[in-house]
């Protein structure tokens, strides 16, 4: 069962209004002015670092590397293999105590739109767990605790401890309906209603089987001769 997705947006800022906006002049779009956005070198550097921390199978590599980038990294922090940060702005993320990011997850701190691109920070909390093939917006929070399901898009904020799914990812509940309570008492009473009958049916059987046995007896007794 999944909740509707903007049930929480009340209470929290949304990802749009955390990004900043660069306009880009002229009628190419955006992705044609990225190096006037990011200086080339700088994009080269972050690339060949990015494929090592993609490759390395050290968790402790890993972190030594994206902190090289700019990443802000927790304590035990685990990145999961072929998993990607991004490589225009690695320095947007931050990866709090414990946080885990599964295998070939993707973490994106920009977007190339058409007349403008926009950054954000990514902030995975403590203990969070974003699972294998996820992919993570601009501007998102996971908070605390939360769980992001595999192959998921998350565009929005994901609040402490909750679990995440689909594209969109949504909050995903295992409750179902409860039952009123007088439909409660309702099914008490046909419950023991249905004992009720049973325990008559089972009477019933026993009167049966012993006027059955007595006839037995009868036809098993001596009869004497006249």
């Amino acid at each position: 069962m999944t909740d509707d997705p903007s049930r929480h947006e009340s209470n929290q800022t949304r990802r749009h209004d955390r990004v900043r906006r660069h306009p880009t002049p002229g009628p190419v779009n955006s992705l044609g002015h990225w190096t006037n956005a990011r200086h080339p070198l700088r994009v080269a550097i972050n690339y060949v670092v990015v494929w090592l921390i993609r490759i390395s199978p050290s968790l402790k590599c890993k972190r030594w590397l994206m902190r090289r980038l700019g990443v802000t990294v927790g304590e035990g922090v685990s990145w999961g293999l072929e998993a990607t940060p991004d490589v225009f702005w690695p320095d947007l993320i931050t990866l709090e105590d414990h946080a885990i990011v599964g295998y070939d997850a993707t973490i994106l701190c920009h977007e190339f739109l058409q007349d403008e691109y926009r950054t954000g920070e990514v902030v995975v909390g403590e203990r969070a767990m974003i699972g294998a093939g996820a992919i993570i917006l601009p501007g998102v929070e996971i908070g605390a605790g939360a769980s992001v399901a595999a192959n998921s898009l998350v565009t929005r904020d994901v609040p402490p401890g909750e679990l995440v799914a689909g594209v969109p990812a949504t909050t995903m509940t295992d409750s179902g309906p409860r039952p009123s309570p007088d439909s409660a008492s309702s099914e008490r009473s046909n419950a023991e209603g249905t004992t009720d009958g049973d325990g008559a049916l089972d009477a019933a059987t026993d009167e049966s089987d012993r006027e059955a046995e007595t006839t037995r007896e009868q036809d098993d007794t001596p009869h004497s001769v006249e």
